[in-house]
């Protein structure tokens, strides 16, 4: 079954009990990666971590040659 098939039917049942619909799928999307990337923020920051320019920061050291591994 599909999430949009789910949805309809979940809409469907709501419907017969008549109670509010569940929001659609999607709806909520760009709110949940947004308090994701604050909560990894916030585990960096807890870890004594740097919280922004992580992915910078390493792939810099990585073009640089200073990535861990020995110089051939």
């Amino acid at each position: 079954m599909s999430i949009t098939q789910q949805y309809l039917l979940d809409g469907y049942r709501f419907a017969q009990h008549g109670e509010a619909a569940p929001p659609a799928p999607g709806s909520h999307d760009r709110q949940t990666a947004r308090e994701l990337r604050e909560y990894r923020r916030f585990r960096a920051v807890v870890a004594g971590r740097p919280a922004r320019g992580r992915l910078r920061g390493a792939l810099s050291r990585w073009l640089s040659g200073g990535h861990g591994r020995p110089a051939r």
